[in-house]
């Protein structure tokens, strides 16, 4: 499987470093993005189109914003599900809605070809060094099959289920992550207004029942002014939220703690941070909150 080219389409925060993964495994890719720019720089030969890598490849992998843009390309009047063929494995590694993952894998079953949703966790900093973790939905057969490519990506691969169980993952994974990110921004204003010292305060929560991914691993570094540029932004993790609600609503489970999050990163899309990352979202807390920075502006310049 290794041995053959791999087709990429969507080489953008997160798809253009597993592509530079994959190309620093030596796996031959061929890529496709609307930013062709984005292509050369993940070390990817050039598609014309993201038909062009379908008809051109065994395996291929999508990293797309929603399923809104997945049904785009595959779908649509020149969709790449038109060019697939039996035998062919789709990884579908989006952020996406396990109804919609549902329909496609319908559709590509017809024409003999597996559709893999793989949702992923870990952020900019896993995928530049292939250690992503993959939520995977699907038969286990095209999974085996395609896992050596997915391990250049992945330290850790989970199959959850049938087709859409990793979206569905995915979805529930990053409701976690939102709740965790705007409460502890929020936290974090308030213990900067108490005049706490916030060092101290993470190494606290740390020690404590309030530790979570975004206390060891974002607010060591925000604090000092580095916000990890280059991971979800505020318009994403907004979306991401949204689609949790809808998933949720749809199993007739109570969302009783969704509207902290969406208000959080509603506010930071409103209030000019809506393609920033979304850690971003403790400054947009911080300005309604009396104009609050957790770092030094002059130590951050």
């Amino acid at each position: 499987m290794t041995g053959q080219r791999v087709g990429f389409i969507g080489l953008g925060n997160m798809g253009g470093r597993m592509t530079r993964c994959l190309v620093q495994g030596g796996v031959e890719v061929l890529g496709f993005d609307t930013q062709a720019v984005r292509i050369a720089a993940a070390g990817a030969d050039t598609a014309a189109s993201a038909v062009d890598v379908v008809r051109n490849t065994e395996v291929v992998l999508l990293s797309l914003p929603s399923s809104r843009v997945v049904e785009a390309v595959m779908l649509g009047p020149d969709g790449a599900v038109h060019a697939a063929r039996e035998g062919q494995i789709i990884v579908d590694l989006s952020t996406s809605d396990p109804a919609s993952t549902r329909h496609i894998h319908g559709l590509l079953a017809a024409r003999g070809v597996a559709y893999v949703d793989a949702g992923v966790s870990g952020g900019a900093a896993a995928a530049e060094k292939g250690e992503l973790t993959l939520m995977v939905g699907g038969e286990e057969q095209p999974l085996d099959q395609v896992r050596p490519v997915l391990e250049h990506l992945a330290a850790k691969i989970f199959h959850l289920g049938s087709t859409g169980a990793g979206h569905a993952a995915k979805l529930l994974n990053n409701f976690l992550n939102a709740i965790a990110l705007s409460a502890t921004a929020e936290v974090m204003v308030a213990g900067k207004k108490a005049g706490l010292d916030l060092q101290v305060l993470l190494d606290v929560l740390n020690s404590s029942s309030g530790v979570n991914f975004a206390t060891l691993n974002r607010f060591p570094k925000i604090i000092h002014g580095d916000y990890l540029k280059g991971g979800l932004t505020n318009t994403l993790m907004l979306k991401d939220v949204m689609a949790y609600i809808d998933l949720v609503a749809g199993l007739g489970v109570a969302s009783l703690h969704s509207s902290g999050p969406l208000a959080a990163f509603g506010l930071a899309k409103a209030l000019g941070y809506a393609e920033q990352i979304s850690n971003t979202v403790v400054d947009a807390i911080g300005d309604v909150s009396g104009g609050i920075r957790l770092h030094d502006q002059k130590e951050a310049a």
